[in-house]
């Protein structure tokens, strides 16, 4: 654990990168390798949701043989939005002034991590985003593009976001944006979590910045994407939407 001994990044304070897990021993060495080549001065939280193939075990090396990689066990397979509520309880109560939410499984560049440090200077919230200008996807099947494109799509049409890459799940905070955020509110679990954040964040009047990322497809290991996550997303973007306007027409601050 840190004890004061925290590096700083710049003016916003010491930043922590959260890598959730569930079976991505194949993965998390390697990871950990790139995100600690590309910030040295950052430390890792891998919230481990007691993989069965060992995953937390590894992650439990890592962290015994480098100060700056910490490991969160946790008791089972709650969700994505479970495993960041709680790196994100931990990175606050460890002093954290920076949170960074990033795939264990290589389809975020840790390489691009200073891309989003630096945006962080000037905003509340920064979003690695696959859909604006320079942004772009590697190696996805056309139907799995047409989903996640759909999805942002859906949700900033019915939101009324003013973003291009809302499901995107590569992102930097500032610790104070996430206390504006109502993250005890939070009840979402799947990618649709990070419908939620978004929407969150611009309804708290957070300065919200997208930069271009590549998002390179798994090489390694099973996505862990799925039918019940597509449907939890959909009927909770949806409902979000009718409350939100809803809430419009009767002059009611957003939920």
């Amino acid at each position: 654990m840190n004890d004061g001994g925290q590096r700083q990044y710049g003016p916003l304070g010491a930043a922590l990168v959260i890598i959730p897990t569930f079976n991505e021993a194949e993965n998390i060495k390697r990871t950990v390798g790139r995100v600690r080549a590309a910030v040295p001065e950052a430390d890792i939280l891998v919230a481990d949701d007691n993989s069965p193939d060992g995953t937390g075990k590894l992650a439990d090396e890592l962290a015994a043989e480098d100060s700056q990689v910490h490991v969160l066990h946790r008791k089972g397979k709650e969700g994505l939005g479970a495993a960041y509520l709680a790196g994100f309880h931990w990175g606050m109560e460890h002093g954290y002034g920076v949170l960074v939410e990033m795939d264990a499984d290589g389809s975020h560049q840790p390489e691009e991590l200073p891309r989003l440090l630096t945006a962080l200077k000037g905003a509340d919230l920064v979003l690695g985003s696959r859909w604006v200008p320079g942004g772009r996807v590697v190696n996805w099947p056309r139907t799995r593009e047409m989903i996640s494109r759909g999805g942002s799509t859906y949700s900033r049409a019915l939101l009324g976001l003013p973003l291009r890459d809302i499901t995107g799940g590569f992102r930097a905070f500032r610790t104070e944006t996430l206390d504006r955020l109502g993250l005890e509110e939070v009840a979402s679990q799947g990618y649709c979590f990070q419908v939620d954040l978004a929407r969150r964040a611009v309804e708290a009047g957070c300065h919200v910045v997208e930069v271009p990322i590549t998002f390179v497809d798994r090489e390694l290991g099973d996505s862990k994407m799925s039918r019940d996550i597509l449907v939890e997303a959909l009927w909770r973007v949806t409902a979000w939407g009718v409350g939100t306007r809803a809430n419009r027409m009767l002059g009611r601050k957003p939920l």
